[in-house]
């Protein structure tokens, strides 16, 4: 499944009605019914204190890859940045506008603005599965980043390596169209990074929520 499969996913009326409602319930939907809550809730207040460590970490030009509803694009911007996020879903794009920052409708394996030039990049809030092969998703992003960039990447704090088939789901009977996804825990995540060239250089957990920060 390539990037146009995960754009008609991600522009599915399930995700849209949630970001325009500002809530859930919506969910990753796998193939057997199990079911990743989403924490709609979150994504569309503001930067929480677990954000804010990722946040505080941020130097440069920072592009956030999946930004969703901005609300770390709004607030690297309002601290001086210059910040961009990327998304497929316009409804999300419409709404970083909105609050104030700067995203386009793009997916990450596109040709994105100022290539080899970003300063720190963030993967934040489950987005290391994008594309359903981390190890892929981590050498585009050695692509997109500066020689001395950073990588800001969030994941789920049980040890975890899977790839699978999701649908967004709003647990009421809407379904999304099916793209690949991946889930990963710190040990996975780690030798992911380790195996494409990246080096683990900071580990943190704030709110029950795992970072790692990557260097070339």
């Amino acid at each position: 499944m390539g990037a146009a499969d995960s754009v008609a996913a991600w522009t599915a009326d399930p995700y849209t009605v949630a970001l325009r409602r500002g809530r859930g319930p919506l969910y990753l939907r796998r193939g057997d019914g199990w079911l990743l809550p989403l924490d709609v809730e979150r994504w569309c207040e503001a930067p929480d204190g677990a954000d804010w460590t990722v946040l505080g970490r941020c130097r440069g030009a920072v592009l956030d890859i999946g930004c969703g509803p901005g609300r770390l694009v709004s607030a690297l911007a309002a601290r001086g940045h210059l910040a961009l996020g990327i998304d497929v879903s316009p409804e999300a794009v419409a709404r970083t506008a909105r609050s104030g920052g700067t995203a386009l409708r793009r997916s990450v394996f596109d040709s994105l603005p100022g290539e080899g030039r970003w300063d720190t990049a963030l993967l934040i809030d489950g987005n290391i599965g994008i594309g359903g092969d981390p190890a892929q998703l981590l050498r585009r992003m050695a692509q997109v980043l500066s020689g001395s960039g950073a990588l800001i990447t969030e994941c789920v704090d049980v040890e975890v390596d899977e790839r699978c088939e999701v649908r967004v789901a709003d647990g009421r009977g809407g379904l999304g169209a099916p793209f690949p996804w991946a889930r990963v825990g710190p040990a996975a995540l780690t030798a992911h990074a380790v195996g494409t060239g990246w080096i683990p250089t900071a580990r943190w957990t704030a709110a029950d929520r795992v970072f790692i920060e990557l260097q070339r």
